[in-house]
């Protein structure tokens, strides 16, 4: 991850990985390249890589559930 905007949703028991790319999809207005989830700090996060309307990939982050 390098520092690109973040997507912050909240959700007391946090997204899973397609409800997450759904709500960056739909916020963004783009089109979903990847999707992954890693484990950081006992949570999911989820990074979700989008193209947008400009060609260009941004990367968004979403937390996701606790562990």
């Amino acid at each position: 991850y390098q520092g690109e905007p973040e997507l912050h949703v909240a959700q007391q028991n946090g997204m899973t990985l397609s409800q997450a790319t759904e709500s960056v999809r739909r916020r963004t207005n783009g089109r979903v390249v990847s999707a992954e989830t890693r484990v950081q700090g006992g949570r999911d996060v989820h990074y979700i890589k989008v193209l947008t309307k400009d060609g260009k990939v941004k990367t968004h982050k979403v937390h996701g559930r606790r562990r």
